[in-house]
């Protein structure tokens, strides 16, 4: 491990569970253990999975009117949210490109919010900047952990008896296992699942109690980002940035009908261009005709040979059985069922432009 690499408080059960370990987002984190990607995948698929997600930004963002100070940096409609209910959210730059995307819960007199790891500093300075008014406290005390699949409410239920009726993008403070903790009814696999965030002194604690049930197996990173490219969802950074819209990453769903009336959020004018008058590209999903999975930066070309686009995310997909890829092409090309090709080293493979996702998403939603 480098020595600048910072780690979860899971690290020393990675290690002794054979995780392999590799560098990501400043992090020592396992991109897979000894069962391996492909099997990891398909257990989470058919049992349950365990992640680690610690190195991911968890905060408190406090003051009054909290909901309508946030809706200032994202085209989410905040202000409506339940409490106790979650939103997949935006934030957003002045040209109209994502800064990042983040979960926002509504927590009455204070907003609970997960941002990328990657992004995390920057995010937190860039809120505190904006809303100087409202107080950004880190909860970095605090782990974060990631149970999916169709199993999850069964195992999560003995450890925390009630948990199994909390519905889809809603949020329960409970006792897991004796311990408190922030319970989402969330994930980013597609499938049924809960992020709990814990405390740092007890994550370990917990961490062994969910793997010692028998549906329960560790998870990387390997499998966690094919499970999110089979279920059509973005990985900041890679699929959105900065450079891109939310019309343009076919995230249109992410702002809010009152929202675009009002604006309000950085970028309003380009956002609201875009959906009035179309944009040039379009995230679709992509699928290669052959065996060989394309991988991001992957050119994408008409049938004549031109270039149309690059491939985003890619690899091959262990519940759909084959090679699965997301990428932008010209608006033109966006059409389900037209025809590409990808320039994989040097030769042009046919591909189509498949609908999103290749795998059915299974959210609880009661």
């Amino acid at each position: 491990m480098s020595d600048d690499l910072k780690t979860t408080p899971l690290h020393a059960l990675h290690i002794e569970l054979g995780g392999k370990m590799v560098a990501f987002a400043g992090y020592d984190m396992p991109v897979q253990y000894p069962l391996g990607v492909k099997n990891e995948h398909l257990h989470t698929r058919k049992a349950c999975g365990l992640f680690d997600v610690s190195h991911m930004g968890q905060a408190l963002l406090k003051g009054d009117d909290v909901q309508s100070a946030i809706e200032t940096l994202t085209p989410s409609e905040i202000k409506a949210l339940p409490v106790n209910g979650i939103r997949y959210s935006l934030l957003m730059n002045d040209e109209g490109g994502i800064r990042d995307d983040f979960m926002v819960t509504n927590r009455g007199d204070h907003l609970y919010l997960v941002v990328n790891a990657a992004c995390k500093e920057a995010d937190f300075a860039h809120i505190e900047k904006s809303l100087p008014n409202h107080s950004l406290e880190l909860l970095e005390d605090r782990a974060l952990l990631a149970l999916q699949g169709p199993k999850a409410a069964e195992v999560l239920n003995r450890f925390a008896p009630g948990i199994d009726q909390l519905i889809f993008m809603n949020m329960a403070e409970v006792e897991v296992a004796g311990i408190p903790c922030l319970v989402s009814r969330s994930g980013y696999t597609g499938e049924d699942g809960y992020e709990i965030s814990v405390p740092e002194a007890q994550c370990e604690e917990l961490a062994r109690k969910l793997l010692g049930e028998d549906e329960v197996e560790a998870i990387g990173l390997g499998a966690r980002d094919s499970l999110r490219l089979e279920v059509g969802l973005c990985l900041y950074g890679s699929d959105i940035d900065t450079t891109t819209s939310p019309i343009e990453g076919s995230l249109n769903w992410a702002v809010g009908k009152r929202r675009r009336e009002e604006g309000g959020f950085p970028g309003h004018d380009v956002v609201m261009k875009h959906l009035n008058e179309g944009v040039s590209r379009k995230r679709v999903g992509i699928k290669p005709l052959g065996r060989a999975p394309a991988r991001a930066h992957t050119e994408i070309a008409d049938q004549d040979g031109n270039i149309i686009g690059e491939i985003t995310s890619g690899g091959f997909g262990p519940s759909f059985e084959g090679p699965i890829a997301m990428g932008y092409v010209k608006k033109e090309f966006s059409k389900i069922g037209t025809e590409i090709n990808l320039i994989i080293r040097g030769k042009s493979v046919p591909a189509e432009i498949a609908k999103l996702p290749f795998v059915p998403q299974r959210y609880f939603k009661g």
